[in-house]
């Protein structure tokens, strides 16, 4: 069956901004129909992906002086919702390049020649950058282990050697941050390197967001110029990336409410229109499954406004005062991810046993949302971070 979109967008502030919205819902409208496809064989959407770059979505992010148009955090998770309702693998997928480009265009954390290079790659031919951190002894790197992946210092640069997981976006990627122990120090180093020289491993077999390519990648004795090494770090330290506040990752948070909004779109569309021999009218006059929409509704706009609050927030600040929101950001993260579950059981729940049905998009609708527990901040740093800024208030009156 169609689903209809829904209404007026009240947190579509600027024609600019319904602009964009309307023509990634546009596009994803395509997303949508393959979604099932590419959820089933677990394939990367490589389609989806260059039709991002073909409408410039790639160059959004991108400061102006470098030919992007430099859109706000707040008009990015837009974005990303719009994407997110059609597909949630492909929105989570380039969520994390236009978020990294966010991220390093407020923080500053690259030497600006290589700044320059990798926009101007985005720009020219929608190149595509992501950090891949995490590692299959180590874990998250937000827990601080060292990583067994070892850059070996040679004449020029770095011969890197090692292997990375949860590498979303792989199969597309140009540029990709990595950090390796530096060998003979304690010291990591942060390197950018060129996707061409990068092996991917097709590991990703999973419940949830099947269709992300986050893959393992493997580095065998990689070389990596000297100027490539963005940053170092000793033990303790934070990236310079982290400068920023945090805000990029807001774009987690925007693609699974994003799911959830696709999800109340079909149940709301159901309701409205499936009428059982039972009854003279539609289910959704049964009072049960009209307080069922009303709570998914609820729900939403709860948690929607917490985050666009906080984006605004963030476009507005100061770089001090950003870092400062960081714990919030992650409150959004939590709040939101557990929201998107309780509103797609919801609307599960208004479709009946017919949204467990595979040719209906509920079910994968629900398996995706389950994947955003899973990404950062895990839920116990974020309790521990907002912990800690309510002491340290205590302690400062």
């Amino acid at each position: 069956m169609g689903v209809q979109r829904l209404g007026e967008d009240w947190f579509i502030r600027t024609e600019e901004e319904r602009t964009h919205v309307v023509a990634l819902r546009d596009r994803a409208a395509e997303f949508a129909k393959r979604a099932p496809l590419h959820d089933e064989e677990g394939s990367f959407p490589h389609e989806n992906i260059d039709e991002l770059r073909n409408l410039g979505y790639t160059r959004w992010t991108v400061p102006k002086e470098f030919g992007g148009e430099e859109i706000s955090l707040y008009e990015m998770l837009l974005c990303q919702e719009a994407l997110a309702r059609a597909d949630g693998s492909t929105a989570l997928a380039i969520g994390w390049h236009v978020g990294m480009i966010l991220n390093l265009r407020a923080s500053g954390a690259f030497p600006q020649s290589l700044f320059a290079e990798v926009c101007t790659t985005a720009v020219a031919n929608g190149a595509l950058i992501n950090s891949c951190a995490s590692e299959p002894a180590t874990g998250s790197p937000s827990r601080g282990g060292r990583p067994e992946t070892t850059a070996v210092p040679v004449d020029g640069g770095y011969q890197v050697t090692g292997r990375k997981t949860f590498s979303t976006l792989s199969p597309a990627l140009d540029w990709i941050l990595i950090t390796a122990g530096i060998e003979g120090s304690n010291t990591i180093g942060e390197f950018l390197v060129r996707g061409q020289d990068v092996q991917i491993v097709e590991t990703w077999n999973t419940m949830g967001m099947r269709a992300t390519g986050s893959h393992d990648i493997v580095l065998d004795h990689v070389f990596v110029p000297a100027d490539r090494l963005v940053d170092t770090l000793e033990p303790g330290d934070k990236s310079r990336r982290n400068l920023d506040g945090g805000g990029w990752m807001l774009h987690i948070p925007a693609c699974y409410l994003g799911v959830a909004l696709g999800a109340r779109d079909f149940a709301v569309e159901y309701a409205a229109t499936y009428q059982p021999n039972s009854l003279p009218h539609p289910i959704a006059q049964v009072p049960h499954v009209a307080a069922k929409l009303g709570e998914m509704e609820l729900k939403l706009l709860t948690a929607r406004t917490l985050m666009y609050d906080l984006a605004q927030r963030f476009d507005d600040a100061s770089p001090e005062v950003r870092r400062q929101l960081r714990p919030q950001m992650g409150a959004v993260k939590m709040v939101a991810t557990n929201t998107a579950l309780e509103v797609v059981d919801l609307a599960m729940r208004v479709v009946g046993a017919r949204s467990l049905w595979r040719d209906l998009p509920l079910e994968r609708m629900y398996r995706d949302v389950r994947a955003g527990l899973h990404n950062p901040p895990m839920e116990d740093v974020v309790l521990q971070s907002l912990a800690q800024t309510v002491l340290a208030a205590r302690r400062n009156n």
